[in-house]
């Protein structure tokens, strides 16, 4: 299903499990993943009503941020806030818990201090909040762990511009009027986006990024909200969980996520009076090494 969130904008939307269930929606990574299937796994849909929706962009959304035409001035995560509300309206749901991982975890935080008397839970992985230092971090710093690879991510930019960025560089590649050139961007962009993450001699590349048309879609959103640092107040979402008290919340991280240091988890669960932290010794970032098991277990110790 598609609703018209303004803008030019239609989100694609869909509802598994039971009708009568326990509302959950899925807050998807990325900037640009989009929210397949797979996320289902996490639930018992005997007992919840899962909503998927693709965010701005991506997915089967419109308009295709792969798309260089596409215009991006009204896809921020405030317009995002909006369209989570305005899909929770339409489907006639009072309370929902949050579920998603990574990007999704900056957006769906956003969400809960915005609009906390919607929220019945939060579970959360891969934690992240787009503060200026974690996007210092997984561009540049955390090269230190990969400088093969980081160099080769650093060199495909030309030095046109001495001091500049290299998530503004990036965005300024993917931008060129030469196709050539948005593609190469594209191409080495999700490049370095495997890199990073890989914490395990057996880790395996990302099949999504074998399609050129998801790696321009993600490449193009993923600078526009980093670059930006999601359109929020250095450390506003640090500050804002206090005001989650009486929202229970499990934040699932990773001890060896290289991408998103377990450093900001630990910070928002001190913060955060109503959260509790779990430590997954040999996970990474994403959803192995036993993150997928502790994340159902959390969404069964919520169930009705």
């Amino acid at each position: 299903m598609m609703l018209d969130v303004g803008d030019g904008n239609r989100v694609h939307w869909e509802v598994h499990g039971a009708p009568g269930g326990k509302p959950a929606v899925v807050v998807h990574g990325g900037p640009g993943s989009g929210a397949g299937t797979g996320w289902l796994r996490f639930f018992d849909l005997e007992t919840y009503r899962v909503v998927l929706f693709d965010q701005r962009g991506c997915g089967r959304s419109t308009p295709d941020a792969a798309d260089p035409g596409a215009d991006l001035s009204a896809n921020t995560t405030h317009h995002l806030i909006a369209d989570m509300e305005l899909l929770r309206e339409h489907l006639g749901v009072e309370r929902w818990m949050l579920f998603g991982g990574s990007w999704g975890t900056t957006l769906g935080l956003a969400y809960a201090i915005r609009h906390p008397g919607r929220v019945s839970e939060i579970v959360m992985a891969g934690v992240a909040t787009t503060r200026r230092s974690e996007v210092e971090w997984i561009t540049e710093g955390v090269g230190r762990y990969f400088p093969r690879e980081w160099e080769r991510f650093r060199d495909a930019v030309p030095a046109d511009l001495p001091g500049e960025r290299l998530v503004d560089a990036y965005a300024r590649l993917l931008a060129d009027p030469d196709p050539a050139v948005r593609e190469q961007a594209a191409r080495d962009w999700c490049d370095w986006e495997d890199s990073h993450v890989r914490s395990h001699a057996d880790h395996r590349p990302d099949p999504r990024y074998a399609d050129p048309v998801f790696r321009m879609r993600f490449a193009r959103l993923v600078t526009h909200y980093w670059r930006h640092h999601a359109w929020l107040e250095d450390g506003e979402l640090l500050a804002g969980v206090a005001g989650l008290g009486h929202v229970p919340g499990v934040l699932v991280h990773g001890r060896i996520d290289l991408s998103t240091p377990l450093r900001t988890a630990w910070e928002l669960s001190k913060a955060w009076p109503g959260c509790e932290l779990v430590i997954v010794e040999e996970a990474g970032h994403g959803t192995g090494r036993g993150m997928g098991d502790v994340l159902a277990a959390q969404t069964r110790r919520f169930a009705p």
